[in-house]
């Protein structure tokens, strides 16, 4: 048996999966602050009442969560350290010295994560060779040992120049101040990325150092309860990339996390678009505090090492502090069930980006929320069903989802109650459909040609008009479709990805040297793996490079060949390079040399393989009930309300429609026809 469990902002998602009968269970609880991990045991709890669970017989639990995100944004994490080459203290501060809104003349720029009387320079000096040029000395050390002692940090970062191209000073300062302090937690900039630029580089390395000790807390403990329970098995953490880390991994290197949650829903994106038969979708994952937008281009997910956490202006590109490590390629939409609505200064409807939350939540959840929200106005619209949200574990208040949108919104606009929710749920659908198109358009691609699959516990209320909004074909929503990122985390494999930055012309590469560092990169991953449980046979090396021609200033990646290189590998390494030059600009240069910068080892463990039961009975559709709903076209009409459980393959009906299940809600308005395919997915198709 094996149990996802999946931390967002507002809800904790839990997936259980029994081999046995091959199903799948569900569970899906508030998240608790500050301590999630009661969160975590509430849905075991819930598991275990409605189940029978016994987690003494679980093999596997893979968990994500948003802790690292909400630490870096919310700036709650250790007071850190962050040591540097004499000179380059304030490499933090200056940035790229580039403004992210060149016409805001009060532009707020990121706070670096350490204060100026926590960064300190050391004498020594590297160049860009991996030649010393001034050595590291012991009375150094010492001084900066006295010093760190005397601030009394929890946590320090290291980040020498140039020690991508020789790692022995930042070691020697790691271990000397391990001896001499075996409590402090040391980030080397070498092992978190050891890449070129060194803005980025101790971007990451400061942040990683900043949230470790918080991690490394929150994991051991969870691991001390779960065993405390009973559990025996693997516990492992879903990272940014869309793979499994151990949960020593994790401690040691908490960055990887920084997207942890929603990866998970690209990779039941990935598994449920093999499943239904398309290799090209829009994955659309709405919770209670935000929406993700993600692509699955011919068959598998987008990555990118672009990258950034805790931006001043959440949805404002150079705005946060940058981290060039894997991540799902996805975008954030200031729009959850929990987002506010409210009226701006100019007097016009406005929602999001700030959220209620789980605490105190929407007005309709009666926890103490006053405001109106997403979640409000569809309880208005007759979308939500106030006494079966949840399974009809939480029973939500319309009376007081009424009051919080009349006295906020209807009345200062001089409009209905119902109007004014429309316009909450309008506008959140806009600005959705309006961010996932640009997304897809700055990949060159078309939305048209893009199914969408759509999950978390809002997104299948609002998936509908997104599609419709988009002109896409075709809409998906998977079964557990609530819990959808819970269930991604075991279908992701087990990786490990090392980095090496060696800066040359193609045509000019010493290749027995980049053979041999390529050797040990991969020995080393497939080390992790092995002793992480995957057996050898079973892993797949693949190789990566990023690159350009002379004299540019960033980076495309390709895939490099695997085996020995040599010269006769220049003509293949050239060919990729140019077909997704082409592909990105349209042409290639010509006569300009191309440059290798970074390689990339990643060693991969088996694909999981869940194989969930058919469902074969014969059972005729039956009508849960009728109640009143509002849509767009046709205003309000008593539409048909159906029980998921209830539905079989034969199911073949035209919308309008509403599909119940626990954990989520599927709004579907007219014009299209609907059908359970044999796997129990619901597809709409537009006509």
């Amino acid at each position: 048996m094996q149990l996802g469990i999946d931390i967002g902002g507002t809800f904790t998602d839990l997936v259980l999966y029994r081999p046995d009968g091959r199903i799948l269970q569900f569970a899906k609880t508030l998240t608790t602050y500050p301590d999630p991990t009661i969160g975590i045991f509430n849905g075991i709890e819930e598991l275990k009442q409605q189940f029978d669970l016994d987690i003494t017989k679980l093999d596997k639990i893979v968990h994500g969560t948003t802790l690292v995100t909400n630490a870096i944004i919310e700036r709650k994490g250790c007071k850190t350290a962050f040591v540097t080459t004499k000179g380059f203290e304030d490499v933090l501060e200056i940035g790229r010295e580039l403004r992210y809104d060149i016409y805001d003349l009060f532009l707020t720029m990121p706070k670096p994560l350490v204060p100026r009387n926590l960064r300190f320079g050391i004498e020594e000096r590297i160049n860009s060779k991996g030649e010393i040029l001034t050595p590291l000395s012991k009375e150094h050390l010492q001084k900066l040992s006295r010093t760190l002692a005397k601030e009394q940090v929890e946590s320090v970062s290291i980040c020498l120049l140039n020690s991508y191209a020789n790692t022995s000073h930042e070691k020697k300062l790691g271990q000397y101040l391990q001896k001499e302090f075996p409590n402090l937690y040391v980030t080397l900039s070498s092992e978190i990325m050891p890449e070129i630029r060194e803005y980025e580089r101790s971007s990451a390395t400061a942040m990683n150092a900043y949230v470790q000790p918080l991690t490394d807390q929150y994991l051991h403990k969870l691991r001390k309860n779960l065993i405390k329970d009973g559990f025996t098995g693997k516990l492992l953490i879903m990272n940014s990339s869309g793979r499994l880390t151990t949960i020593d991994g994790a401690r040691k290197s908490p960055i990887q996390l920084l997207e942890s949650g929603p990866a998970g829903g690209s990779m039941s994106g990935v598994y449920f678009g093999a499943q239904t038969g398309n290799k090209n979708l829009l994955c659309f994952d709405m919770g209670g505090t935000t929406a993700k937008a993600s692509l699955i281009h011919k068959g598998k997910p987008e990555i990118t090492n672009q990258f950034e956490a805790g931006r001043v202006k959440r949805f404002k590109k150079g705005s946060g502090l940058p981290v060039r490590i894997p991540v799902i390629d996805m975008i954030e939409i200031g729009a959850g069930g929990g987002s506010i609505a409210r009226i701006d200064t100019l007097g016009l409807l406005t929602v999001g980006p700030d959220s209620a939350a789980s605490n105190p939540g929407p007005a309709c959840y009666n926890l103490g929320g006053t405001l109106p929200t997403v979640t409000d106005a569809d309880l208005i619209l007759g979308y939500l069903n106030e006494d079966y949200f949840l399974g009809g574990t939480m029973k939500l208040n319309k009376e007081a989802a009424r009051h919080a949108i009349k006295t906020k919104i209807a009345d200062p606009l001089g409009i209905s109650v119902e109007e004014a929710a429309f316009g909450i749920h309008k506008i959140v659908n806009e600005n959705m459909a309006n961010a996932a198109r640009v997304h897809i358009l700055e990949k060159g691609l078309d939305p048209r040609q893009f199914g969408m699959i759509a999950f978390g516990g809002a997104g299948p209320v609002h998936a509908f008009e997104v599609a419709r909004l988009l002109n896409a074909p075709r809409l998906i929503i998977p079964v557990g479709a609530g819990v959808t990122s819970a269930l991604g985390f075991l279908l992701a494999p087990m990786a490990q990805e090392l980095i090496h930055s060696h800066v040359h012309n193609l045509e000019s590469l010493d290749w027995n040297h980049v053979n041999a560092f390529l050797s040990e990169m991969e020995e080393k991953a497939t080390r992790f793996l092995v002793d992480s449980g995957e057996l050898k046979k079973d892993i797949h090396i693949k190789r990566i490079g990023d690159m350009r021609y002379e004299g540019q200033g960033h980076e495309i990646t390709i895939e490099l060949p695997n085996g020995r290189l040599d010269e006769s590998s220049v003509e293949t390494i050239q060919k990729r390079f140019i077909k997704e030059y082409e592909f990105r600009y349209t042409k290639s240069l010509q006569h300009i040399p191309m440059q290798m910068v970074t390689w990339k080892v990643q060693a991969i463990g088996i694909q999981p393989e869940l194989e969930v039961r058919k469902e074969t009975s014969t059972t005729t559709t039956n009508h849960k009930s009728k109640r009143r709903v509002n849509f767009e076209s046709i205003g309000f009409i008593d539409c048909p309300v159906y029980k998921r459980a209830h539905l079989t393959h034969e199911f073949h009906q035209p919308g309008p429609m509403i599909i119940e299940e626990k954990e989520s809600t599927t709004i579907i308005g007219v014009n299209c026809d609907v059908h359970i395919d044999n796997n129990l997915n619901i597809i709409i198709e537009f006509q």
